[in-house]
């Protein structure tokens, strides 16, 4: 049974994807900071294993980690997906306390847990496995007032390929998916927002949550010796190419 660990799981996107592997026959590591959805997926799939914690935090990412590979006994791959997304604003209107969240979920939470991940692929026989980063289309093209969002996912393309390069000693592949706007509560409430600050403004396109997570799978289904380094998905009339 192939086996992979998720954070970010108990809703969005990392929950959806959660839902789509244990369809698909893994074993789903469940992370997240709330029990309450995790332990409800965990009643519906006998391969559901909830690890709550909080992915800020070197010792409950340590534990998550143990407990997932005590029960799997090895990780083939992590979904780096916890991710936060602050009040918008020009740098001179960001609350410092929403920067220094942000950089701590989006960065040092995805450090901490490829960090986790790396330690248990170069350790584990047979050696090696994957590392599949959520990034965003805003680690290209930022959207404007997303100045802590923005510079985290930049921050994370570096991490990518860092991780790629220095895995393929150890046969530990890394991709990054650069997902736009799904169907998550999160981007529903950044919409709701948009369009209330600008009515007459283009409507925010989005695509269903489902479609983000079939490609995350897709790319965790490849062989040791192939890897997808970067997907874009989003929904089509999204506007990405020549966004400003």
């Amino acid at each position: 049974m192939k086996t992979i660990l998720i954070t970010g799981a108990s809703s969005g996107i990392g929950r959806a994807t959660a839902e789509m592997f244990l369809s698909e026959g893994w074993m789903v590591g469940l992370m997240a900071r709330r029990a309450g959805p995790l332990n409800e997926i965990a009643k519906a799939h006998e391969f559901a294993v909830p690890l709550v914690g909080d992915v800020t935090d070197p010792a409950a990412v340590e534990t998550a980690f143990a407990t997932f590979m005590d029960r799997a006994g090895r990780l083939d791959v992590l979904f780096n997906n916890a991710g936060i997304f602050t009040a918008g604003g020009s740098i001179d209107e960001i609350a410092l306390e929403d920067w220094y969240a942000s950089v701590n979920v989006n960065l040092n939470g995805m450090f901490l847990c490829a960090r986790a991940a790396f330690i248990a692929m170069r350790a584990q026989t047979p050696q090696g496995g994957r590392i599949i980063n959520n990034g965003s289309i805003a680690a290209h093209v930022p959207r404007p007032n997303s100045t802590p969002y923005a510079t985290t996912k930049h921050a994370i393309t570096g991490l990518t390929r860092s991780l790629s390069l220095d895995g393929r000693a150890f046969n530990i592949a890394c991709g990054q998916i650069d997902i736009g706007n799904a169907a998550t509560p999160m981007v529903e409430a950044m919409s709701k927002k948009l369009m209330a600050e600008n009515p007459d403004g283009e409507p925010q396109y989005v695509m269903p949550v489902e479609d983000a997570a079939r490609s995350v799978l897709h790319m965790a289904n490849l062989p040791p010796e192939a890897n997808v380094q970067f997907m874009t998905v989003m929904a089509t009339k999204m506007p990405y190419i020549g966004r400003g």
